[in-house]
């Protein structure tokens, strides 16, 4: 039984890795396979921002409360206090910011739903984090349905980041199912 949970876990972090080394991969040819013309417009062409979008894993998000797997409790507040959340650490490739979050779900019932997605960044010393998005912007369509959050500008370099997203539940028998993360990525 250990060992296949062992079996499991190791697989799962291998998936993890394959997955963010494809991504990481991709943004580095996207970096430096730009497109050199005849001269005339190179250094036009050198100032223009790198953008894409680099999916997470969406399924490495851990509930910050386990009323949030199978929730047992209505609201968006978990049962041991603070915000009822879904959460990932974040990994950025080098040089590129963070300009947004892309968020694909599906709920059971539009009286449950995701209330807000949050980025915070570790400070120096690590005793806290700032907000550097707080979009609380009700997500109820029922779906499938991929939504953008507000615009931000975080700079990965300066301390870790954080994903939350907060979710409010209006019946525990509801379902919200988060299909796909992605993060808005910018050279500067």
């Amino acid at each position: 039984m250990r060992n296949a949970a062992l079996r499991r876990r190791l697989f799962k972090l291998m998936v993890s890795l394959a997955i963010y080394s494809i991504a990481a991969v991709g943004f580095a040819q996207g970096k430096s396979g730009r497109h050199r013309g005849n001269g005339d417009n190179d250094d036009e062409h050198e100032k223009q921002p790198q953008t894409g979008i680099m999916w997470i894993n969406h399924l490495e998000l851990l509930p910050g409360d386990s009323s949030v797997i199978m929730s047992n409790t209505t609201g968006d507040t978990a049962t041991g206090g603070g915000n009822k959340v879904v959460e990932k650490g974040l990994q950025v490739p080098l040089g590129f910011l963070i300009t947004g979050v892309r968020v694909c779900y599906e709920l059971s019932n539009a009286r449950s739903f995701i209330d807000q997605i949050r980025l915070s960044q570790v400070q120096d010393p690590p005793g806290t984090a700032l907000v550097q998005l707080d979009d609380a912007t009700h997500l109820v369509n029922p779906g499938p349905v991929c939504v953008d959050s507000a615009p931000t500008t975080v700079n990965p370099e300066l301390g870790a980041v954080r994903l939350d997203l907060r979710v409010n539940f209006g019946d525990t028998s509801d379902k919200i199912v988060v299909r796909a993360v992605g993060l808005d990525l910018e050279e500067p």
